[in-house]
């Protein structure tokens, strides 16, 4: 038996004055996302914004639906439209906001294994790293790639045998 360890390197922020510009617009477009979730059933609101390789920031709000689990989290709606969108684009990076009726939280919201399974998948599609950014109001969280908040990601079927 070998004891193994995963270590996980990421830097924090106290506010958005202290990210790079193209982040802290990033971040921004997120926060603005947020106010367009729907979010009725459970108040709790998400916004992400991608930064595509064109430069170009989409982004996305999570969707609710009475016929639960119809609904789709902030992340993938992003991504998906993203990918639709932009085809021949990659997605340099990815940021997450949210907050209970809108109000962001104080700390980092993290995004379900869904989502980071979709953002490993896109990653691979564009060939190079996506970063990932979680917003706070007192703490901001930046990964480089998205294997530092999913360090065992599925890729299994993409194996040779």
């Amino acid at each position: 038996m070998t004891d193994k360890e995963i270590k996980i390197n990421f830097i924090e922020y106290t506010s958005l004055g202290e990210l790079k510009p193209e982040d802290r617009r990033l971040a921004e477009a997120a926060i603005e996302a947020l106010k367009r979730a729907y979010a009725p059933f459970s108040n709790f609101n998400v916004g992400a914004a991608i930064r595509l390789s064109n430069g170009k920031i989409i982004t996305g709000a999570n969707q609710e639906n009475e016929a639960f689990p119809s609904g789709l989290c902030a992340e993938r709606t992003a991504m998906f439209y993203a990918s639709a969108e932009y085809p021949e684009e990659s997605m340099e990076e990815i940021a997450i906001t949210g907050g209970k009726n809108g109000v962001m939280e104080d700390y980092p919201v993290t995004p379900c294994g869904a989502c980071r399974q979709v953002m490993a998948e896109y990653q691979k599609k564009g060939g190079k790293p996506m970063g990932v950014l979680m917003i706070g109001k007192k703490k901001i969280w930046k990964f480089r790639k998205v294997e530092d908040i999913l360090p065992l990601i599925f890729d299994s079927l993409r194996k040779e045998a």
